[in-house]
């Protein structure tokens, strides 16, 4: 079905634009995660898609356009993200959105990069564009979360995991492999989130306890693997773990951030394996997460997934950090679906002080997945 023209046809038209976006996110870092379509409003005719691609370019307009194939004059184009207006690694989007003619231009947020900031949607006013903004405002922000918080609060957008079983607890862990209490599908979804991820993390207890690989499985989606975090104060104890023992060429790069007393024969091992250690300083018996997460961002990191364990979950928890929690609930034995009552009891269990009232429940399987997120100020 053809959506409409009017509002109506506009968020009908942005929401696609956003599901263009979602198929960028962990590719284009530190690039936002853009999406955009491209529409005749004359006999409400979709003429072409577009999103950040791999890397962060080419950007969602310019792929859009070059999509189009020269039918763009006198079109709309529907963007999740103002257009920037700013000379980088390539040309302004404003610039390739008037020179292809288009004459209308539908936003769904603003860019809070200082660089733009206004300046894209004000550009194509001025030259006499009609613009539009604030379309689905708050799916947008949520899309390009990791984006505006790296520029915003110097952070990346921070999604824990959580696998618990039909009791609401986690496996116990410690047998060197990971024990499992939900089922394929779920352990699928859980891949999926890693590939959509910059970069995954996990505690140093996790490394000796599961010994895991940390990387995407799902088939075709392997090059999705996000670069892999581990948190360690000292550097001990990972013997020939896997994230010790691969090749550098076996997966993507591991980041080990450790303590001041974390010896330098232990940083040196690491980095004779192929690992890039990072020192940061001890606040009450832990790492300094805020040093972290600068470095994580300095170095490109917009969208970061925490796997493990609960003491890292934790520490993110207390420190204010927890922008989303993805829960997988096993059933009981008679696989009625798990209410939002009992999730929220796992979810309070492990993150008790994160305020996150945005609930919704997906069917995985023989299993329930749930998203915790937290009320994001629409821009």
């Amino acid at each position: 079905m053809t959506p409409q023209m009017g509002p109506a046809g506009d968020d009908a038209w942005m929401a696609l634009a956003i599901r263009m976006a979602e198929r960028g996110l962990g590719t284009t870092a530190p690039n936002p995660a853009v999406g955009a379509v491209i529409v005749d409003e004359r006999t409400g005719t979709l003429i072409s898609r577009g999103w950040t691609q791999p890397g962060g370019r080419p950007h969602a307009e310019v792929e859009a356009i070059a999509r189009a194939g020269g039918r763009t004059r006198g079109a709309t184009i529907f963007v999740t993200l103002e257009p920037c207006a700013h000379f980088g690694k390539t040309p302004p989007c404003v610039e390739a959105v008037l020179e292809a003619g288009l004459a209308r231009v539908v936003c769904g947020i603003e860019d809070p990069d200082p660089r733009v900031g206004g300046r894209g949607l004000t550009r194509l006013r001025d030259a006499g564009l009609d613009v539009r903004r604030g379309v689905r405002r708050a799916e947008a922000n949520w899309v390009t979360l990791g984006h505006i918080l790296r520029v915003t609060e110097r952070r990346p957008l921070i999604q824990l995991k959580l696998a618990v079983g039909p009791d609401g607890m986690i496996a116990p862990g410690g047998s060197g492999q990971p024990v499992w209490v939900t089922g394929e599908h779920a352990r699928k979804q859980g891949h999926l989130l890693r590939a959509r991820a910059d970069a995954i993390l996990v505690g140093s207890g996790t490394v000796r306890d599961d010994n895991p690989s940390l990387t995407c499985r799902l088939p075709g989606l392997a090059d999705r693997s996000p670069i892999r975090i581990v948190l360690s104060r000292r550097l001990q104890g990972y013997g020939n773990t896997t994230l010790v023992s691969a090749r550098p060429s076996d997966g993507p790069p591991v980041w080990w951030f450790c303590g001041p007393h974390a010896t330098d024969q232990a940083q040196r091992q690491l980095r004779s394996t192929g690992g890039e250690v990072f020192p940061v300083r001890e606040v009450g018996g832990g790492l300094w997460l805020p040093a972290v997460l600068e470095r994580i961002v300095e170095k490109g990191i917009t969208r970061l997934l925490i796997e493990g364990g609960p003491a890292v979950w934790a520490a993110f928890d207390r420190a204010g950090l927890v922008d989303e929690v993805i829960l997988f609930h096993a059933r009981g034995p008679d696989g009625a679906p798990v209410d939002h009552d009992h999730a929220g009891c796992a979810l309070r269990r492990y993150v008790p002080h994160a305020a996150l009232p945005n609930v919704t429940r997906t069917d995985v399987g023989s299993d329930d997945m749930f998203s915790f997120r937290r009320r994001v100020l629409a821009r």
